[in-house]
This record gives C-alpha cells, sequence and structure tokens, in this order.
C-alpha cells in the first residue's frame, strides 16, 4: 500500500516529487498517465493523491481524475492534491468545486508540499476515524433492532389471528407493540411510536413493553384503555425521558360480546374494515382524544366502545406506513393509506403483505424508510 499516488505525465516532476516525499518516509506510487492513475488508485487506495491538472493530450485532466475519484465510495474519503500552474480564483473554485481537497501551486515550495501533504495524511486520517465509528454505531443499531424484534410477539394463530410486521429505520426508531389475552375472554392490543430515533427511542419502548407485559403500573385496570394511558403518562414524564415522549394505541377486545373498547394518545388511528363482500369494504377509524404519553402531567383521557361484526378486519400502524415519498415527491400521508385500504377487491381484504407491497411502488426507489414502520392486522373472525 502507498501512502501517495503521484499523477504526472511530466518524469522530471514525478521523479522530483517521489523523491522529495521519500525522503520525509512516505511510500509513493507514480502514474504518467491518468488512465494507469486511476488503475492504480482503485488498487492501492491511497490516502493522498497528487495529481497534475494538464495530463497527456488526448487524455482527461486532472479536474475529470479528481471527480472520477470522489465518485468511486471506496475512494471518496481520499485527499485530492491538485498539482496546477494556474493562480486564478476562477481556477480553484473550478478545481475546489469539482472536488479537490487543496491546490499546489507551480513552482513547487518544498515546505508548502510538505506542509499540505501532512495536512492531507491527518484529515485521511480523521476520515477513516469517522467512518470506523459509524460503521460501529450502525453495528450498536442492528444489534438494538434485532433486540426489539426479538421482544415483539409472534402472529397469533388463536381465535382471534393477529399478522404483524416491523421493518426498523437505519436509524432505529421508536416503535413498539404487544397483544395478548388478559383473560380467556379479554384480548389486549397496542402499538405505540417514541419520538426520535437511536438507541434512546429504541430503550424508551422497550421499557414501556416490559411495564406494560408485566402489569406493573401501580393501581391500573389494565381492561380500562383510558386508566393505562393515564398510568403510562404518570410514569412517563418527558423530563424523565431526556426529553422523549410516545404516541399510542391501545384497545382491549371483549370476544364474548364482540365489542372493543379503545384509546389514542396523539396515535394515528387504527382502521376497522367491515362488510366484507360489498363493492368495497367500510372503513371507520378508531381514535380518541389526548396528548401523546409524556408531554402534559396529569393528562386525562377518552376511551370509546364500538362493535365488532363478523369477519372485521382492524389495522393498526404507525406513521412510519405512510410518510412515505412517492416519485412525485409527495408524501403517501394518512388518506393515502386508507386508500389503499380501499382497493381491497370485494370478496377480500387486503394482506400486509399486499398493503407493503403497494408502499413500496409508490416509495422513491433506492431510499431507505426514514422512520419504523409497523403494520398490525387483526381479523376478528
Amino acid at each position: 500500500m502507498a501512502d501517495i499516488l503521484v499523477i504526472d505525465d511530466d518524469p522530471v516532476i514525478l521523479q522530483l516529487l517521489q523523491r522529495l516525499l521519500r525522503e520525509q518516509g512516505y511510500t509513493v506510487a507514480t502514474a504518467a498517465s491518468a488512465e494507469i492513475g486511476m488503475a492504480l488508485a482503485a488498487d492501492l487506495s491511497p490516502p493522498v493523491i497528487i495529481c497534475d491538472w494538464r495530463l497527456l493530450p488526448g487524455e482527461i485532466d486532472g479536474i475529470e481524475v479528481c471527480q472520477r475519484i470522489k465518485q468511486d465510495p471506496q475512494l471518496a474519503a481520499t485527499f485530492f492534491l491538485l498539482l496546477t500552474g494556474h493562480t486564478a480564483i476562477a481556477n480553484r473554485v473550478q478545481a475546489l468545486e469539482a472536488g479537490a481537497d487543496d491546490l499546489l501551486i507551480k513552482p513547487v515550495d518544498i515546505a508548502e508540499l510538505k506542509a499540505r501533504v501532512k495536512s492531507g495524511l491527518r484529515l485521511h486520517e480523521l476520515a477513516h476515524d469517522l467512518q470506523r465509528q459509524k460503521q460501529r454505531l450502525e453495528a450498536e443499531l442492528k444489534e438494538a433492532a434485532d433486540y426489539v424484534r426479538s421482544l415483539l410477539p409472534r402472529d397469533m394463530r388463536d381465535r382471534v389471528r393477529i399478522n404483524a410486521r416491523f421493518f426498523p429505520s437505519r436509524q432505529l426508531g421508536g416503535d413498539c407493540f404487544d397483544y395478548y389475552w388478559l383473560d380467556p375472554d379479554y384480548l389486549m392490543i397496542y402499538l405505540l411510536d417514541v419520538s426520535g430515533h437511536g438507541l434512546g427511542a429504541a430503550l424508551l419502548s422497550t421499557s414501556v413493553l416490559n411495564v406494560l407485559r408485566s402489569q406493573s403500573l401501580p393501581d391500573v385496570n389494565f381492561y380500562r384503555p383510558e386508566k393505562v394511558l393515564a398510568g403510562l403518562n404518570e410514569m412517563f414524564q418527558m423530563d424523565g425521558q431526556n426529553d422523549k415522549y410516545f404516541t399510542i394505541w391501545y384497545g382491549v377486545y371483549n370476544q364474548a360480546t364482540r365489542q372493543l373498547v379503545y384509546a389514542s394518545a396523539g396515535h394515528p388511528p387504527a382502521v376497522l374494515l367491515t362488510d366484507r363482500g360489498k363493492p368495497q369494504p367500510q372503513i371507520e377509524r378508531l381514535r380518541t382524544s389526548g396528548m401523546p404519553i409524556g408531554m402534559m402531567p396529569e393528562s386525562t383521557y377518552a376511551w370509546e366502545r364500538c362493535q365488532i361484526p363478523p369477519d372485521s378486519r382492524l389495522y393498526l400502524f404507525s406513521d412510519g406506513v405512510y410518510e412515505v415519498q412517492q416519485e412525485n415527491q409527495e408524501l403517501l400521508g394518512l388518506e393515502g393509506f386508507i386508500q389503499l385500504l380501499r382497493l381491497a377487491q370485494a370478496d377480500t381484504y387486503p394482506s400486509l403483505d399486499w398493503l407493503l407491497q403497494q408502499i413500496e411502488v409508490l416509495r422513491i426507489r433506492n431510499t431507505v424508510f426514514s422512520d419504523d414502520l409497523s403494520l398490525l392486522e387483526v381479523n376478528f373472525g
């Protein structure tokens, strides 16, 4: 591996720079043309490249070499020093806009050459340190996402059937959900979304999951959604959670009476689809008023009740499902997502995989989700 690659069509300049740099203890590779230089750059990945602006007639010039080097992900952090006889400000601007990190004016001053190479090597090392830190952070986020996924429930194949999909964003958000029978007749279902991204959001979401799963909210009736939300709000105030809050939809279904009681705190509405077999399913948005959890002490929460007709479907989701940028640069939006639910055929309901496929079709190609995406389908039978 070479510390420095010098590209110049003048053999005298090549030999001079090679000798001067080797005297400073650097390993130096040389190339007499742009083609050879770019091939060596790809092979050696040198921390510093010194390239003449003007190369052999008929070849690309140093500006073009610089642009191609900087477009290569493996070489983007390389410190590119453009060697030139141009002193005009317009030429300097052109070089910097092409991606050059610095310019060295001919005739070369030895002290200046040493200083600029030393600076370039230092900046390259800093860039690599940042890259290593980024990779470590991404590894930690992936580990955290795997941990969150391991805590989430499996699809339910019971008297009520529940399918779930969870896709953490690259930055890892704070989505979490759960469902289980409080007793043989009552099924609890919730989905929450913590503000922000990163490990802090994930830690808060898993803390809430553990509190609800262990039913450790003091003096709270877990059959009463509005009481659960009030208890969570008392326990998880923002000033004790690094200024993070969360939204939540929480419901309890009585399979004997087919009644669903629910409450929400700043969360998108759950969507109930009924009347399968008609030209379009009927859609009901289930939401109550209430501030997100943690924002205001002593907040109170409303609750509602609805009757669940036979063969109904309930969809719960986080805002990552519909905050998707489309090819036309517009967000899909909540109503756009609900419109996807309306596209179901007359004899069926949209499956989770079908919905996710439609979102993927609408989303800008080669982009990643900017937020966690969580989606639940509850089939009441």
